[in-house]
């Protein structure tokens, strides 16, 4: 640990509950580091540079903002995303005291000493020590005496990518689909309720982008008129949290022996790879849904009918955001904050239809059709994330 030995740590655990108060209400002074630093005479100096575009707030000794030391200990609390960092020149004592310590963007520290964006992303509990020599700057952990000399990426950026190069393949293995809606200690079955198809005409988008626009895209096969449950794969993950890993339309109670991608009208599998066809959908808001083409065309009408009336309001942030947030608070144990999924009925109309997280955001999907022994669909599923690599 360093200097102040598992001390560090209680302080840490004091200047989280205490110091924090204490720089919030002080917050206006505060501001001064977490977004310009200002001279004595009033004039700003430069705008501080982004070294991390989304940070958590940071507790740093002020000694390291007003220079009277240089980092010297770095470490982030188990619980929680924080930082934490104590300089050179600090004591116990010192450190002890909450008005010592401020809470800031991590790039405020960031921009007194850049080697510290190295390490933005390592995970919590990490407990370094900063040094500087003739080799160069580097942190140290002090539990395994590791260095860290180059930048560590953000291990949700890296399975982020490696999971869209998994995605849209022709065709997976049958464990892949079946493994996807298995109960695991990291993985449930969550049943969102019931969407209609009042055509069996079935429509893959992005609800609040595409759905009733020329970029949604609407099956070849189909299914008979009625309505059928919608269940969410929810994964908890170490890396990437609470994500809905894949989602799936029942079509009857048969089991899937095989699966196969899913075509847009006018195409069967054959087609995939010609010029102009593909078997993927576009999401651009980080939503998904499933519906029926006739309650596509009601929702495009809905919409476009309430943004006459509210001219510059935005369809989620004014409109949606509500509902979400009800579901949320109905659901709050297999959903991120601010809600991850919901079914909703288009205002005059019967019709339902379901939306929901595309797994860690915006990209391009595929539907696959699950077939039963006979060829019938009896269900399908669009896949977000491979759970093994996050």
């Amino acid at each position: 640990m360093g200097l102040f030995n598992k001390k560090k740590k209680e302080a840490a655990a004091r200047q989280t509950e205490t110091g924090r108060a204490k720089t919030e209400q002080n917050g206006a002074d505060q501001g001064a580091f977490s977004q310009t630093k200002t001279h004595q005479s009033g004039t700003k100096q430069k705008e501080i540079k982004q070294y991390i575009k989304e940070t958590s707030g940071t507790i740093v000794s002020k000694s390291i903002l007003e220079g009277t030391s240089k980092l010297k200990w770095l470490f982030r609390q188990e619980s929680g995303e924080g930082w934490i960092a104590f300089g050179d020149c600090d004591t116990q004592e010192y450190v002890d005291n909450p008005e010592n310590m401020a809470v800031v963007d991590f790039n405020v520290l960031a921009n007194i000493e850049p080697a510290a964006a190295n390490v933005f992303y390592l995970p919590p509990g990490a407990d370094l020590e900063f040094c500087s020599d003739e080799t160069g700057k580097y942190f140290i952990d002090t539990r395994t005496g590791e260095e860290f000399r180059e930048k560590v990426e953000n291990p949700l950026q890296i399975a982020f990518e490696r999971n869209m190069k998994f995605l849209n393949k022709e065709s997976y293995p049958e464990e892949f689909f079946q493994e996807l809606f298995g109960e695991k200690e990291n993985q449930e079955l969550f049943v969102l309720g019931e969407a209609d198809f009042p055509t069996g005409e079935i429509v893959l988008a992005d609800p609040l982008a595409y759905l009733g626009t020329k970029y949604m895209i609407t099956l070849e096969k189909q299914i008979p008129p009625g309505s059928y449950p919608v269940e969410l794969a929810i994964c908890r993950s170490e890396i990437a949290g609470l994500r809905i890993a894949a989602a799936r339309l029942k079509i009857s109670g048969q089991r899937a022996v095989r699966h196969e991608i899913a075509m847009p009208k006018g195409n069967n599998v054959e087609d995939l790879g010609k010029s102009g066809v593909w078997g993927f959908f576009g999401v651009d808001t980080g939503m998904a849904c499933f519906t029926d083409l006739k309650t596509a065309g009601a929702y495009h009408g809905f919409i476009q009918d309430w943004q006459k009336k509210h001219p510059g309001k935005n369809r989620y942030v004014d409109y949606f955001a509500a509902f979400f947030q009800e579901s949320y608070q109905k659901y709050p144990d297999v959903q991120r904050e601010g809600g991850d999924f919901l079914l909703w009925q288009v205002p005059g109309a019967s019709d339902r239809l379901a939306m929901f997280a595309s797994g860690m955001g915006d990209g391009i999907y595929s539907g696959y059709w699950g077939m039963d022994a006979e060829g019938n669909p009896v269900e399908l599923v669009i896949p977000f994330i491979n759970p093994l690599y996050i």
